[in-house]
């Protein structure tokens, strides 16, 4: 992880899961833990998301560059993520989405409330994915 995502994350659990200094400060923005698809350790990962119901919405958009994110190679092989949201950790089970239209509604609801994904969109010719994060009920 690099120093900005680390210095991130250490903000988010210090802070109930608000960010309180950078470019993030006032933004929603969730802690997502993946298993790494080849090396098996776990991965943290601070992202921006959105809420729909109950579930958390991320976009694996790596600011438009032509390659997915790491995280989400990692999700695709390992779907039983751990999120960190406001202070409380959870498991979720991701599911991805590429077209159609819940793709297309969840898209713009992040984008609408943070323009640059509308520019991620424009630099790069892959289809951004959308990533449904459900939580999943604890077994007792």
């Amino acid at each position: 992880m690099n120093d900005f995502n680390k210095n991130l994350v250490d903000d988010l659990r210090a802070n109930a899961g608000k960010p309180s200094s950078g470019p993030f400060v006032g933004r929603d923005v969730l802690i997502l833990t993946t298993r790494g698809a080849r090396s098996g350790q776990l991965r943290e990962n601070p992202l921006a998301y959105t809420q729909t119901g109950d579930d958390l919405i991320v976009i694996a958009s790596k600011g438009g560059a032509p390659t997915n994110p790491d995280w989400f190679h990692n999700l695709v092989a390992n779907p039983t993520v751990t999120v960190e949201v406001l202070g409380e950790s959870f498991p979720a089970r991701t599911r991805v989405l590429t077209e159609g239209e819940e793709y297309e509604s969840l898209y713009k609801q992040q984008a609408d409330r943070m323009p640059a994904f509308w520019e991620y969109r424009q630099k790069t010719s892959r289809k951004i994915p959308v990533v449904v994060l459900e939580r999943l009920s604890a077994v007792g």
